[in-house]
C-alpha cells in the first residue's frame, strides 16, 4: 500500500466526507502521500480541517479559484513548506441554483460566466501556479461528469461547464506533456455529494442509474478515490488527456 510513497499533493475542492475529492485523498494517504488541502470559507474550514488532520496533513489553507491572488499564496506556501509538488487534485464545480432549474436557453449571462469560471477556468488558473512546482512525473487530476458529453436530465449548464473542463483537460495535456506533466479527468457515476444536492430530481437519476449500469449499482468515493490512485501513480504514466470513467459502465449504455 505505497503506491505514493514520498509522493507530496495538493487537494483543492473537498466540501465534506462525502465529497469525491476527500474519497481520493483519502485512498492517496493511505497510499503513502503526503497532503496538502484547501478551502473555500470559514464554514468549510471547520469540516475540512478535521479531515486533513486525519491523515496528519498540517498545510490547510483558504481559496477561492476565483481570486488568482489567493491561488498564487496557496502555491507559495506550498513551495515554503515542501519546495515540490508531485500533484494537484481539482475538484471544484458550481453554477447557481436558478441557473439549474429553468430551460437551458434561459441561462443568464452572469450565470454562464460564472459556471465556467469556476468549473472549467479554474483547472487553468491552478494549473499556472502549479507548474513551476510540479516534479518531473507530475500529475493534474479533475472531476467530470457524464453530463459533459450527453445531456443528463437538470444537469443543464454544469454540462456545458463540464465539456469545457474536459476540453481544458486535452489542452493541458498537450501543453504539459513535454514536460513530463499528465493532465486527466475522473468521470464518475452520480454520489450523493453536497454538490450533488443542487441537482434537481437527483434521486431519480440515482434510481436511473442503479437500473441501467451494467453493474446495477451506484459507485462510491472510495471506488473513486481508488481509481485516482492509478492516475496519479507510475502505473499510468503513459496516460494522459483522458477521461477515466469510474461509473459501473453506464457510459456505455444507450440513452
Amino acid at each position: 500500500m505505497d503506491l505514493l510513497k514520498g509522493k507530496k499533493g495538493l487537494v483543492i475542492g473537498v466540501a465534506n466526507n462525502r465529497s469525491i475529492a476527500w474519497g481520493i485523498a483519502e485512498a492517496a494517504a493511505r497510499e503513502g502521500a503526503q497532503l496538502a488541502f484547501t478551502y473555500l470559507n470559514e464554514a468549510l474550514e471547520k469540516r475540512v480541517r478535521p479531515l486533513a488532520e486525519s491523515v496528519g496533513s498540517e498545510l490547510v489553507l483558504p481559496c477561492d479559484v476565483q481570486d488568482d491572488a489567493q491561488i498564487e499564496e496557496v502555491f507559495k506556501e506550498v513551495e515554503k513548506a515542501w519546495g515540490k509538488l508531485d500533484f494537484v487534485i481539482h475538484a471544484v464545480a458550481y453554477a447557481n441554483g436558478e441557473d439549474l432549474k429553468g430551460p437551458f436557453h434561459q441561462t443568464s449571462r452572469d450565470g454562464f460566466s460564472l459556471a465556467l469560471d469556476v468549473s472549467a477556468y479554474s483547472l487553468v488558473a491552478v494549473t499556472q501556479k502549479a507548474v513551476p512546482l510540479l516534479n518531473p512525473g507530475g500529475n493534474i487530476l479533475t472531476l467530470s461528469y457524464l453530463g459533459a458529453v450527453r445531456v443528463v436530465p437538470h444537469y443543464r449548464l454544469m454540462g456545458v461547464a463540464k465539456a469545457a473542463l474536459e476540453a481544458c483537460v486535452r489542452e493541458l495535456a498537450v501543453d504539459l506533456g513535454p514536460q513530463g506533466i499528465r493532465v486527466n479527468g475522473i468521470s464518475a457515476g452520480p454520489i450523493k455529494t453536497l454538490a450533488a444536492s443542487g441537482i434537481s430530481d437527483f434521486r431519480e437519476l440515482l434510481g436511473a442509474f442503479e437500473v441501467r449500469a451494467p453493474l446495477r449499482r451506484l459507485v462510491t468515493i472510495e471506488e473513486v478515490g481508488d481509481s485516482a490512485v492509478y492516475l496519479l501513480s507510475d502505473y499510468a504514466r503513459s496516460i494522459t488527456g483522458e477521461i477515466h470513467y469510474v461509473d459501473g459502465g453506464f457510459s456505455v449504455t444507450t440513452a
